[in-house]
């Protein structure tokens, strides 16, 4: 009889711990580290099947419904529709050229608002020589949000002429251009 009153209160303790402990966070990384893996393989040597970063699946799947909805209007553009993307450079890496990626990392780098910044290194010019200004880090910074549980894509931010860029400010220039 003992036993199983010790078995009746170690159950409900079980059940009333388990009531309090919050759910366990998402990881903010993950949709960040499934983009880097597809644009490791977009820019691998011997070349891999292209990976469209913002493929239907992707969207549903690694992004913010937001960041989705804009990609979609500024890929219904004609500039898009005959190109069959909105975008003519790989917003990732930020060139339409480039090397193998190498030394590809993915660190959260705090809170903004209520998002989570996660920044991408990784060196992408190294093919083209020794020089220091082919061995660098260049970085892709992603402001991820949880939507339905989930992290997801909210923004890609990249340097340009020395100025951060967000890809929702651009896709929303090439929405509004083509009106």
């Amino acid at each position: 009889m003992k036993t199983v009153r010790m078995l009746a209160a170690l159950a409900a303790l079980a059940l009333g711990t388990a009531a309090v402990t919050p759910a366990l966070a998402a990881d903010m990384t993950a949709p960040v580290r499934a983009v880097m893996a597809a644009a490791e393989a977009n820019w691998a040597d011997p070349p891999q099947d292209y990976q469209d970063y913002f493929s239907d699946e992707r969207l549903a799947t690694l992004y913010s419904a937001d960041l989705a909805a804009r990609y979609r209007k500024a890929a219904d553009t004609p500039f898009a529709k005959e190109m069959g993307t909105p975008l003519d450079w790989d917003v990732v890496v930020n060139a339409q050229d480039g090397c193998p990626l190498k030394d590809v990392s993915v660190e959260p780098a705090g809170q903004e608002g209520a998002a989570t910044r996660v920044v991408a290194r990784f060196r992408a010019l190294t093919c083209f020589g020794s020089e220091a200004e082919y061995q660098g880090f260049q970085e892709a910074h992603f402001l991820v949000v949880e939507e339905g549980g989930k992290a997801v894509i909210d923004d890609i931010v990249t340097p340009l002429d020395g100025e951060a860029q967000s890809l929702k400010a651009q896709l929303d220039a090439i929405a509004s251009d083509a009106q």
